[in-house]
Parts: structure tokens; C-alpha cells; sequence
């Protein structure tokens, strides 16, 4: 997983609209990568929902927001309108981005091991650096773990 202080991979993929997201896009603003597992399950549905409501705060507080997980652009698209999502939703299905921020690992769930999305946000910097890794994500409030600097 990608720690603070790494430079982050600048591609990112391409989103529920078909335009390229890429780090450098957001230059000289923080940038908010969530990875999360899945479109339109219950903690991913809380999650985004969250980060919409509160995304006039994360905007004042200089944040541009980003959801990455392996749906599809279809399934992201759905989901955007759906849920009436205020920023881009990146389609990984072959999973480059989600591995090279290091999210792809084992998960327990229910008894059963499985390999899945590892739900973690990243706050990148102006310049392309993490400078935040927010493992323990809390799914209803997503938008103040990021403003909550303490």
C-alpha cells in the first residue's frame, strides 16, 4: 500500500463519462482517491452518499474528490445517477490502478477468505504526494474523516 510521503501514480483510468482522470488534473489542490468495492452495496452506497453531502465542505477546505473501484463504467454510471454523485467514479476493471495504490489484498468476510478492493482514501497533495492514508474508514461519515485533520 502506498504510504505518506510516496508519490502517487498519476493515471488513475477513466471515468463513468469516459474522460481520463489523472492525479496531475488536480494540480496544486488535494486530491481525494477513495477506493472502495463495490457500486450500490450498503457501506459503498453510505460512503459516496457521505462524501456528496459534505463535498461543498471538502471543496472550501481545497479538496477534489475521486471514487476508483473495479465496476464497470455502466455499473458507475448507474450508480452516479442513481445516487446523485458530485464527483467522477474511475472504472478499474482490470484492477492496474487499485494495485498500484496497493488496495487489492485478502479479506475476511462471514468465514470465507477472499482477494478484494481493501476500502482506504488517500489524500494527495498539490504536488502529487500522499500526505494521508485513512485505512479505517468510517462509511457514514467519510466526508469529515477527511476534514478532520487531528
Amino acid at each position: 500500500m502506498l504510504n505518506i510521503g510516496d508519490k502517487a501514480p498519476d493515471f488513475l483510468g477513466v471515468d463513468e463519462s469516459g474522460k481520463e482522470q489523472r492525479v496531475s488534473d488536480y494540480s496544486g489542490r488535494r486530491l481525494v482517491v477513495y477506493f472502495y468495492p463495490k457500486d450500490s452495496t450498503p457501506g459503498c452506497t453510505a460512503e459516496a452518499c457521505s462524501l456528496r453531502d459534505g463535498m461543498d465542505d471538502l471543496v472550501d477546505a481545497g479538496y477534489a474528490v475521486v471514487g476508483i473501484s473495479a465496476d464497470s463504467v455502466s455499473s458507475h454510471l448507474r450508480f452516479k445517477e442513481k445516487q446523485q454523485l458530485n464527483f467522477p467514479l474511475v472504472a478499474d476493471v482490470d484492477k492496474n490502478t487499485i494495485k498500484a495504490f496497493g488496495v487489492y489484498g485478502e479479506k475476511k468476510m462471514a468465514g470465507r477468505v477472499y482477494m478484494g478492493i481493501i476500502r482506504t482514501t488517500f489524500v494527495i497533495d498539490g504536488n502529487g504526494v500522499v500526505e494521508r492514508v485513512i485505512t479505517k474508514v468510517d462509511t457514514k461519515k467519510a466526508a469529515e474523516q477527511i476534514l478532520d485533520t487531528k
